[in-house]
């Protein structure tokens, strides 16, 4: 579905606007959102608690953790780790096309289902404890300990799911997924389902990016990673799009463009808000290069550890850093520009995002269960 006589600036503002619905109830922001990505770094929050900040009432850091085994969602892997509702997982499951474990890993893995069927939840020490698994080699080359390891590759296969974390821990008990799609066109409207998914979080989207994020969706469903590409053909066709300074860009289908005027607000983002996400969308909208940085060697970095990016109305013009320390916050802020913007009211919107970001970092009263 083509839609003519759009400006940079109307994409611009339709996708800071979407994705900064108003607040809501957990629950609902979750639905909305479908997937919420996932960092275990803490600077001054984890990034799930820094996006969910924006979008829920009252939110405060660490309320996804502590909601969790009350909320319709689970961890698992869709473009990135995260947080999906279970709607969205249905989606994916059951997993196939990944790696084969061997004869002896099966029956690791028949005794471990064994184990934890007989439980509630399973914490990795008590797999360890019982079974011995000793370590292994990890992505980065360091050690892993091999229970962990082998409940990860169990939990991506479908087998186990997580129940809740134990200061900050995963704990574990089996999983049972339903069938697979029977036939070729409940498979595709299943394959377009997962892609209207992740499009409606991170739209609109450019050309290169929707094919990334398709793409992508191979963690997802590694099973349908072969038909991908014909579903990529598939959402260009039906998708709403634009052809925009010579960039075709897409959004979900039939949805209008939001063309109010900007709000007058500070908001401080996380590194994977859905705003700021897509590092080529990014530059596109707001002609600079945002990178996270906590990886990369200090001498290197521009922004920072954790550098957020500062919206100010629908423009990110720049970043802060931000620490929490004992009785405080302390937050510093850079400018793409060298300097802050000139109209009064964004002084007092900064202060007003920095007293917000405070409010939510401090610890939540404890849910009588």
């Amino acid at each position: 579905m083509a839609t003519t006589s759009i400006a940079l600036a109307d994409l611009r503002h339709h996708a800071v606007a979407r994705s900064l619905f108003a607040p809501t109830s957990l629950a609902r922001a979750l639905e909305t959102l479908g997937f919420v990505q996932a960092d275990p770094i803490r600077a001054p929050a984890r990034a799930q608690d820094l996006t969910l900040r924006h979008r829920v009432e009252h939110y405060r850091a660490g309320d996804l953790e502590r909601r969790y085994a009350l909320l319709d969602i689970e961890e698992d892997v869709f473009v990135n780790y995260g947080f999906v509702t279970r709607a969205v997982q249905a989606l994916m499951h059951p997993r196939a096309g990944v790696p084969f474990w061997s004869p002896a890993r099966r029956r690791q893995v028949q005794a471990l289902l064994a184990f934890i069927g007989e439980r509630d939840a399973v914490h990795p020490r008590d797999v360890d404890d019982h079974f011995s698994h000793g370590t292994v080699t990890n992505y980065w080359g360091g050690s892993s300990n091999a229970t962990t390891h082998l409940l990860d590759g169990m939990h991506y296969r479908g087998l186990l799911r997580v129940v809740r974390r134990q200061n900050g821990i995963r704990l574990y008990a089996r999983q049972q997924h339903g069938a697979r799609p029977a036939g070729v066109a409940a498979r595709r409207r299943q394959i377009d389902a997962l892609v209207d998914v992740v499009v409606n979080k991170y739209a609109p989207l450019p050309g290169a990016s929707l094919s990334m994020v398709i793409s992508r969706l191979r963690y997802a469903a590694p099973q349908w990673r072969g038909e991908l590409r014909e579903a990529l053909r598939r959402a260009r066709e039906r998708l709403s799009h634009a052809h925009v300074d010579g960039t075709d860009w897409y959004w979900p289908t039939g949805e209008p463009l939001l063309r109010d005027g900007p709000d007058d607000t500070v908001r401080l983002l996380a590194p994977f808000d859905p705003v700021a996400w897509d590092r080529r969308r990014f530059e596109i909208f707001w002609g600079w290069a945002y990178r996270f940085e906590a990886y990369t060697p200090v001498a290197r970095r521009k922004r920072g550890y954790y550098a957020l990016p500062l919206l100010w109305r629908d423009q990110v013009i720049g970043w802060g850093n931000a620490t929490a320390k004992e009785g405080g916050l302390d937050v510093s802020v850079g400018y793409v520009a060298g300097q802050p913007p000139r109209a009064r009211a964004f002084r007092r919107e900064l202060d007003a995002e920095i007293e917000r970001l405070r409010a939510f970092l401090v610890a939540a009263p404890v849910e009588p269960t």
